[in-house]
């Protein structure tokens, strides 16, 4: 069984000048530092579940980007937040958390 997590962020400041690639790669890290249950992919090169919705041209600011992760534990998306916005850098910030419908 797993868990789907939405949530939107926003990307300010120094962070506007991060790539679509090195934010996927902080939001990973950020996740594994925060010890959330992360489903992990299967295959040759395993990865945690992580999507972003739309991929951000270098130096554009945003304030309402969305993304999904799907956890192998369910966690309360309150606590989601409060545990990634711990280990996210100043610019990057957790608004909303939604848990979503499971898929099968």
């Amino acid at each position: 069984m797993h868990y789907r997590l939405q949530f939107i962020f926003s990307k300010k400041g120094l962070m506007k000048y991060i790539s679509h690639l090195d934010l996927m790669r902080l939001f990973m890290r950020a996740m594994r530092r925060a010890e959330l249950p992360l489903k992990i992919s299967e295959g040759f090169s395993p990865r945690p579940k992580l999507s972003i919705a739309r991929a951000l041209k270098l130096g554009l600011e945003s304030e309402n980007e969305e993304a999904a992760v799907e956890l192998k534990e369910f966690v309360r998306p309150q606590d989601f937040k409060t545990r990634l916005q711990m280990q996210l850098p100043q610019g990057i910030t957790i608004k909303e958390v939604f848990s979503c419908p499971k898929r099968s």
